[in-house]
């Protein structure tokens, strides 16, 4: 079992910047890979940014060169970096880790970025 807990979201004008801490427990050594996924009302949930076991990291285009996704493995935590928000980023952003037996899903955090 993993669990996942977020934090770090809010809400904040265009142009700012937020980061997102998804700190994970229990078997950690079985994950593969993680990301984060947003959802927006009315919309399907995306993924925004994963990295993987071996460190590569993946992007949605519409987040490229804005987000960063990292993690501190000594610290068992992901982070998501926000910068340069724009009101389309607005949704519900959840930290998700895989294994080879299940999806493992954090509980989901609000970011709103005002115009």
């Amino acid at each position: 079992q993993v669990q996942l807990v977020e934090s770090g979201g809010g809400l904040v004008q265009a142009g700012g910047s937020l980061r997102l801490s998804c700190a994970a427990s229990g078997s950690i050594f079985s994950i593969n890979a993680m990301g984060w996924y947003r959802q927006a009302p009315g919309k399907q949930r995306e993924l925004v940014a994963a990295v993987t076991r071996g460190g590569s990291t993946n992007y949605a285009d519409s987040v490229k060169g804005r987000f960063t996704i990292s993690r501190d493995n000594a610290r068992n935590t992901l982070y998501l970096q926000m910068n340069s928000l724009k009101p389309e980023d607005t949704a519900v952003y959840y930290c998700a880790a895989r294994s080879k037996v299940s999806d493992y899903w954090g509980q989901g955090t609000q970011v709103t970025v005002s115009s």
